[in-house]
């Protein structure tokens, strides 16, 4: 039985894409939703694929800012047959406990409404946008997005080629108040795993690791739609011991769990190809529970960023970004330059 289904999850994967299973079931949602919308709705919710909006991305709450909304159709502007549909797409985009992990900072916003008393603190204030047409075929992408959540899956000739920026933030990171959430530490396990990582350093290795006693207010990357490479900086995969490499591979991989089971794998595969010697972990401010806090993960070609320091070191930013992959950017160029250069073979009038 073992091996029967393992030859039907090979017999699933889709060269260039992620598998069939995964972009049937996102495609799937993502018209069942749009489907479940009224014309009105719809409308608000699908740009064209080539739209600006579409890398125009953030994690912090617009409305409670003074901001412009953001553009899409949000649970709060739905019934409650259309919010079911809602969430059968963040379900089918992401891994069972990446969807849990979303569920549960949605309904911080109700722990902030008691810690801050405010009651424009919503759980419902999370959009869809859609850009372009949900096909087969065709090149789209949705995005699902409000306070501490931003999700991006794009396909290319209706492959999911792209599922970053990936970003979760938890405020609070450890819930402390009388709450049904008491207790909770949503992205407790990013946090524990890196502290692990640079506590079990020697004195040289950690020289190497801390590159500052002070951690960044924020992700140095914040909101840029282009991330920065940031400085080369930190401990080498290769500098690491067995163990330490262990703990440094879990770091990532909590990271890229996020998404599904074949996501993660994709994505695992890749940096594993592309080699983990030169990985870097870089860690600053403090290295004890309650620190102020900040880690990295670099390699050339994806960056992982952690932020504990605001609300007393007690509010999380947690982000994954391809330098080239984002948004499906480099995929979409080669598709470009393969399928759409001008006929060679046109007369052109001079």
């Amino acid at each position: 039985m073992n091996s029967l289904r393992t030859l039907i999850a090979i017999a699933t994967l889709v060269t260039g894409g992620v598998t069939a299973a995964q972009d049937t079931a996102l495609l799937d949602a993502t018209n069942a939703l749009l489907n479940g919308l009224s014309a009105e709705q719809r409308a608000e919710t699908v740009l064209p694929f080539n739209s600006d909006e579409r890398l125009n991305w953030h994690f912090i709450p617009k409305e409670l800012m003074g901001q412009q909304r953001r553009l899409g159709t949000s649970f709060s502007m739905m019934t409650d047959a259309q919010r079911k549909l809602g969430l059968a797409v963040v379900r089918a985009g992401l891994s069972e406990q990446g969807y849990q992990k979303a569920e549960i900072i949605r309904r911080l916003e109700l722990v902030l409404r008691e810690m801050e008393n405010r009651q424009d603190r919503d759980p419902l204030r999370y959009y869809f946008l859609v850009f372009g047409t949900p096909s087969m075929d065709d090149n789209w992408m949705i995005r699902y997005e409000g306070h501490h959540l931003s999700f991006s899956w794009t396909f290319i000739d209706g492959k999911l080629r792209a599922t970053t920026p990936q970003f979760l933030g938890s405020n609070p990171a450890h819930v402390r108040i009388e709450h049904p959430l008491k207790g909770v530490r949503v992205l407790g396990a990013e946090e524990d795993l890196a502290r692990t990582l640079v506590n079990s350093l020697g004195a040289d290795l950690r020289a190497k690791a801390i590159i500052n006693d002070t951690a960044p207010k924020d992700i140095l990357t914040s909101a840029e739609r282009i991330a920065t490479i940031q400085e080369d900086l930190g401990v080498a995969y290769g500098d690491l011991s067995q163990h330490q490499q262990g703990i440094l591979i879990s770091v990532i991989g909590e990271a890229a769990s996020i998404q599904p089971a074949a996501v993660t794998k994709m994505r695992m595969d890749k940096i594993r190809k592309e080699g983990l010697d030169s990985i870097k972990f870089a860690w600053m401010g403090g290295t004890n529970m309650g620190d102020g806090h900040y880690y990295r993960v670099q390699s050339k070609t994806f960056l992982i960023e952690y932020d504990s320091t605001q609300n007393e070191a007690n509010h999380v930013h947690h982000v994954w970004r391809d330098f080239e992959g984002d948004w499906g950017r480099d995929l979409l160029s080669e598709h470009v330059a393969h399928f759409h250069q001008p006929d060679q073979n046109v007369a052109r009038a001079d």
